[in-house]
């Protein structure tokens, strides 16, 4: 009974909750992260791909909009 609810729970982690930090991760870091930090960020988008395309319709962030100064 331990290694089903085991399973059950690194999925669940693995396909939800790792990839809704990842996802407000990138969305908080996306414009100041440096070189390395983003390769970090492209390394974490791989790993969790699949959680990331269960959750990509529903948590859908928008680019933040630019300020054009004249």
């Amino acid at each position: 009974m331990i290694v089903p609810l085991l399973y059950v729970s690194l999925a669940g982690t693995y396909l939800l909750v790792m990839p809704v930090f990842v996802i407000f991760y990138l969305k908080f870091r996306w414009y100041t992260a440096t070189s390395f930090e983003r390769a970090f960020m492209y390394f974490l988008v791989f790993f969790f791909f699949p959680g990331m395309l269960v959750l990509s319709p529903i948590l859908n962030f928008r680019p933040r909009r630019r300020q054009i100064e004249a």
